[in-house]
């Protein structure tokens, strides 16, 4: 990658965690986002994509999911691209979480947007 992207700065482990589990709170914060999320070999935009179809391929259709998607939107993954990913990943990771994962996905793409 040629170009320097945005620094992910993340506080959530702190905020939600710090007091209760700060070793945690340190490697979600720190080590994940600080250092993985900032590791130039991929993009932010691939980041993000990998972090979706890896959530959706364990099962995880919580808010994490939702952030992730939200966040794959804010980094210039489109409507399309994520239609298209989560249809790849649905023959190899189950049908019924690509299910799960469109009612998410198309919360967030059609949100505000009738022509996402």
């Amino acid at each position: 990658m040629t170009e320097k992207q945005e620094k992910i700065v993340q506080t959530a482990g702190r905020d939600r965690l710090g007091d209760f589990a700060p070793e945690f709170a340190h490697y979600n914060d720190d080590i994940l986002f600080g250092e993985n999320w900032n590791n130039q070999d991929l993009d932010l935009k691939t980041r993000c994509l990998l972090t979706v179809t890896a959530l959706m391929a364990q099962g995880i259709t919580d808010a994490s999911l939702e952030h992730h998607l939200q966040n794959a939107k804010n980094h210039g993954v489109s409507q399309a691209e994520i239609v298209a990913a989560i249809t790849h990943v649905a023959f190899y990771a189950g049908w019924p979480k690509a299910w799960a994962v469109f009612n998410l996905a198309k919360g967030i793409w059609m949100e505000g947007d009738k022509n996402a």
